[in-house]
């Protein structure tokens, strides 16, 4: 089994800066990818960002230019460093992995979500 451990969420003013993090961990072979959702109050969860084993990386049209992901395959470690940070930003954020455990089996691992909220 797979687990994902998220930090780095909190309280920023708009136009600030966070950086979330998430550590995967487990009889993991590889990852082939890695992202992050989010769902806001009343709207429907979006994907933010991910990033293939290989670096290839896609983003949420409301967040580029602003957002970068980033990945540490020696840490098994996804991150999202978010710039110029919005009110319409705050929302629960989840971290995902899909890959191949030790065994040869899929996995599809989720965070337990961690709190951004962009206020004055």
């Amino acid at each position: 089994q797979v687990q994902l451990v998220e930090s780095g969420g909190g309280l920023v003013q708009p136009g600030g800066s966070l950086k979330l993090s998430c550590a995967a961990s487990g009889r993991i072979f590889s990852i082939d990818v890695m992202g992050w959702d989010r769902q806001a109050p009343g709207k429907q969860r979006e994907l933010v960002a991910t990033i293939t084993s290989g670096g290839t990386t896609n983003y949420v049209e409301s967040v580029k230019g602003r957002f970068t992901i980033t990945r540490d395959d020696a840490k098994n470690t996804v991150y999202l460093q978010m710039n110029s940070l919005k009110p319409e930003d705050t929302a629960v954020y989840y971290c995902n992995a899909r890959g191949i455990l030790k065994d040869a089996a899929d996995f599809v691992s989720w965070g337990q979500g961690t709190q951004v909220t962009v206020s004055s």
